[in-house]
């Protein structure tokens, strides 16, 4: 990455020149811009790895983007693209690689990191959960009474629940023919709603469960972890609903019900999974980059291991995109800079994420924990703290049903928001009958009209609108709210690949003009170790004295409710 010494961002020539800049560009609206530059589609406009983005609503003008391309040049970012791809400790608090791209390196390729070519290892794990897949959609990984298994329940917090759910529910047309029948599930609540819903409704018999958690340590999947497990001995060793043989045994229970994804295999071992039901992660992937080695599992078992690399392979396309293209056509470096010049010269500090595709409807949940965790951050790299805005607040949903809720906020709200509207070109393609296909189709035409009118009203404002005489206030649109749309050629395991790869690099290049760590989540952590301080005292085991006098009210109120009853 940039060198330790290097001035802070808000030091640099570059952001002297932005500042000023700035000035003189916020008074200008979105329409004058257009206005004035007939190429502005061409000029803001990049496609890559099936993907276009578009930048034309942006509030910027070409002089904009070369200071901010100055900017990316003065804070290192081409030597720190080299750094992040080539395994450098770009991760500087924990002092080790963030090598999530060799996760989907071909098999053929040869990654040198401190002495060790790692592709040989991420492909023997890609193999060996493959070898697990192949079983369960043969029919042959059986449970413990013999039955063979027909569903799976992920249990995972964070990324390794929000990657594979929000991939599964977008692939879902991508099932594979001719397979043995495998549902797959969901839990991450730690207080057991999830899961419940599940072991109310599933059989024992023929559910498999998949413990995600890199530490092996983390709480919310291990409580529901112990409950599952004691649900599967409860019901399958005692009660003869479920078991017409004599009973199981506990051990052959657990082995055949559990599969563990961790980089801690000792950790497992010692739950009681396994060796061979074990699957590899890396201390140097961090868990919200982890969707594509074996925390990908329930992927797999959803769109099968070849659909799998597919979404692997548009991933690592825009990986060699994002190492190899100059940065005035980079797609993810261009929506990074987007992303600075909004916050740190415009002043927008809020970020909406708005797909107009159903499938994509776990989208702006995964960005959210993807860019918030990684630069929602307040100190550089040497430990200072900053002095400028770093990571926006981000949300989203899918952008039919935001109109019918906060799209008032953005068209008429006091507050800037910038968009990013997410839509596939073509969809229904593949659909049979030729009259469902065609009224499909015409859903998906009023759904690309709905996301292409939003973005330009919200440039335009009242200038969107045919003139029809005087208006009053309350009917009266400002317009000059920034966009970017993202189009996919079509929605594919190769382009949510590129999708997602152009997000996870975006962020990279912002926390490097910033100057701060994107793969460390010390706030996190923070915040289980108080939990685990707190459960003490809520279980009787610490001190309720040193406590606030709001927590320490809470907690009483709560064993108050217990006395109850």
């Amino acid at each position: 990455m940039a060198s330790a010494s290097r001035a802070t961002p808000d030091k640099l020539p570059a952001w002297q020149a932005l500042k000023q800049h700035a000035d003189e560009l916020k008074g200008v609206h979105l329409k004058t811009l257009f206005g004035s530059e007939s190429s502005r589609w061409t000029h803001f406009t990049r496609h890559e790895a099936g993907l276009t983005l578009d930048l034309s609503k942006q509030r910027w003008d070409d002089d904009t983007l070369e200071h901010l391309l100055a900017l990316a040049h003065d804070a290192g970012v081409p030597s720190a693209i080299d750094a992040l791809l080539s395994g450098k400790r770009v991760n500087v608090s924990e002092n080790r690689p963030a090598l999530h791209t060799a996760l989907r390196l071909p098999a053929d390729a040869t990654l040198n990191v401190e002495g060790e070519d790692i592709v040989a290892g991420v492909q023997e794990s890609l193999a060996q959960m493959e070898r697990l897949v192949c079983r369960l959609h043969a029919g042959q990984w059986r449970g413990a009474t013999g039955k063979p298994i027909r569903h799976v329940v992920n249990l995972g917090v964070g990324g390794s629940d929000l990657g594979p759910l929000m991939v599964t529910h977008a692939l879902a047309d991508y099932r594979p023919d001719n397979i043995h029948p495998v549902e797959v599930h969901f839990a991450s609540t730690m207080d057991g709603s999830q899961l419940a819903d599940y072991l109310g409704r599933l059989n024992p018999e023929t559910t498999l469960f998949v413990l995600s958690s890199k530490s092996f340590t983390t709480i919310d999947t291990l409580s529901n972890a112990n409950t599952a497990r004691d649900w599967l001995l409860g019901r399958l060793t005692q009660h003869s609903d479920f078991v017409s043989a004599p009973p199981v045994s506990a051990e052959l229970i657990v082995r055949q019900h559990f599969i563990g994804v961790s980089a801690s295999p000792e950790k497992m071992s010692e739950w009681g999974i396994a060796p061979d039901h074990q699957l590899k992660f890396w201390e140097w992937v961090g868990g919200r980059y982890s969707l594509w080695g074996t925390i990908g599992l329930p992927i797999a078992l959803v769109v099968g291991m070849t659909h799998f690399r597919a979404l692997l392979a548009g991933a690592h396309a825009m990986d060699r995109h994002f190492s190899e293209a100059p940065m005035e056509d980079n797609l993810p470096v261009l929506l990074a800079l987007a992303g600075i010049w909004n916050v740190n010269f415009l002043d927008i500090r809020a970020h909406s994420i708005l797909p107009y595709d159903g499938r994509l409807e776990y989208f702006a949940a995964y960005l959210e924990q993807l860019e918030m965790e990684s630069n929602g951050k307040s100190v550089t790299r040497q430990g200072q703290a900053v002095n400028y805005s770093t990571c926006p607040v981000l949300w989203g949903q899918l952008g039919p049903n935001a109109q019918h809720a906060f799209y008032q906020l953005l068209h008429q709200g006091t507050q800037s928001v910038v968009c990013d509207f997410i839509a596939p070109l073509k969809r229904y393609d593949e659909v049979e009958d030729p009259d469902t296909r065609r009224h499909l189709k015409a859903q998906h035409r009023l759904a690309l009209a709905n996301c292409f009118a939003q973005s330009r009203v919200l440039m335009l404002g009242d200038d969107a609108l045919e003139d029809d005489g005087p208006r009053p206030e309350h009917k009266r649109y400002r317009g000059n709210q920034p966009s970017t749309t993202v189009l996919l050629d079509k929605l594919t395991p190769t382009t949510l690949g590129a999708l997602i790869a152009l997000y996870e690099h975006k962020v990279f290049v912002q926390a490097v003009i910033w100057d701060i760590n994107p793969f460390d989540q010390w706030g996190v952590e923070l915040g289980k170790q108080i939990a685990t301080d707190t459960q003490g005292i809520i279980d009787g085991q610490g001190d309720i004295t040193r406590m606030d006098a709001s927590s320490r009210g809470l907690i009483e109120a709560f064993w108050a409710a217990e006395q109850d009853g």
